[in-house]
């Protein structure tokens, strides 16, 4: 059932892409524009917004503070160890955008990193003078080939995305995330589905040990909490769809997406 449901997807996607192959730079940027971009499931998405923030509450927010006692460099080793991770799914999105560069730039760092850098712990690629890591994801190569975001959309405990960027995220499950494939999939003999899921869990600690106070900050002063997330996570997405190096208000570092496709 779910590889059938697969087919159908990648094939609908691929309809899509073919239909917007087009699209230029001006039509890109009004499609990912966060004013564009329904919020068709409102009532859905703020239920599942305070179910997720419950569960911060009683359980993210207090680990991730527990996390922020760990000395600084413990806990940069771990984030960089995620980003070397995070280079099986941006190298062969590199390559589907057309980046031939960067895909062989970043192959080097997670090369080097992973043997030289024990597993990520250390980048080492960047004290040899390797380019700034950009990550990228199937949710950002089906923004650039012209798919729109479709509706907005807050998973449970994963927590914003788009229509456009939960396929992306389905594509990881049924074979595009090299790291799913050897440790949950294939359950080999190094590595097993404990190691993916942890992963997976440390990643979303980092992130919100990284924004405990941004968090906080915006929480206290918006109006609407639920909409000033929508809106930023929108505006974080619509600049890595269009490579910008602006960088989006009130968030420190990180980008949402590492909780979904580490």
């Amino acid at each position: 059932m779910i590889r059938k449901f697969g087919i159908i997807l990648i094939t609908t996607l691929a309809l899509s892409v073919n239909s917007y192959a087009g699209s230029d730079g001006e039509l890109l940027l009004k499609k990912n524009d966060p004013a564009n971009v329904k919020d068709c499931f409102e009532g859905l998405n703020r239920a599942t917004f305070a179910f997720n923030q419950g569960l911060d509450g009683i359980l993210f927010e207090p680990i991730a503070k527990a996390y922020r006692v760990l000395p600084s460099p413990v806990r940069k080793g771990f984030s960089n160890s995620l980003n070397n991770l995070s280079n099986l799914i941006t190298i062969p999105n590199n390559i589907i955008q057309g980046d031939l560069k960067e895909a062989g730039v970043n192959t080097g760092r997670f090369v080097i990193n992973t043997t030289v850098g024990v597993l990520g712990l250390f980048d080492v690629a960047d004290k040899m003078g390797f380019t700034e890591y950009e990550k990228e994801d199937y949710g950002q190569s089906l923004g650039t080939a012209g798919v729109g975001p479709g509706c907005y959309l807050i998973l449970p405990v994963l927590g914003p995305s788009t229509v456009r960027d939960t396929a992306g995220s389905i594509v990881n499950l049924l074979g595009g995330d090299p790291w799913y494939n050897v440790s949950v999939k294939n359950n080999t003999q190094y590595f097993n589905e404990k190691d993916y899921y942890i992963s997976r869990g440390t990643a979303g600690v980092d992130f919100r040990a990284k924004n405990l106070e941004s968090f906080d900050n915006l929480e206290e002063n918006a109006m609407d909490f639920y909409a000033s997330v929508k809106s930023l996570y929108l505006q974080d997405r619509k600049l890595k769809i269009l490579n910008s190096k602006g960088v989006v208000d009130a968030m420190d570092d990180s980008d949402w997406d590492e909780i979904e496709n580490n």
